[in-house]
């Protein structure tokens, strides 16, 4: 599995719940994810290019396909995944926990 992340900005620091972070992060051709995630902060996500498919099955198949200039914002708790990428993607995701 091909899965490449490049974080542009600011740090997250999930064992003191602050901090945010922004970062690229790229699915090869072919790539998915056999489990659904969850986690405790916010996350906006931006397809930039290529495709995405969300909720497929363990061995990648089924799922609701999305295409570029695509966006999603998950709060804290939300179950999401797992994700496949058919010709390769691009994402913009911003991670944050909430300042109150």
């Amino acid at each position: 599995m091909d899965v490449r992340e490049k974080v542009l900005s600011g740090a997250l620091d999930e064992v003191s719940k602050k901090g945010s972070r922004t970062r690229l992060l790229r699915f090869s051709p072919g790539v998915y994810t056999t489990k659904p995630f969850v986690h405790d902060y916010w996350e906006e996500v931006y397809l930039i290019s290529g495709d995405l498919t969300v909720g497929n099955d363990e061995n990648g198949e089924g799922g609701e396909a999305f295409g570029p200039n695509t966006y999603a914002v998950r709060p804290p708790g939300a179950v999401h995944g797992p994700f496949k990428s058919n010709g390769g993607c691009l994402l913009l995701e911003i991670h944050y926990y909430d300042p109150a």
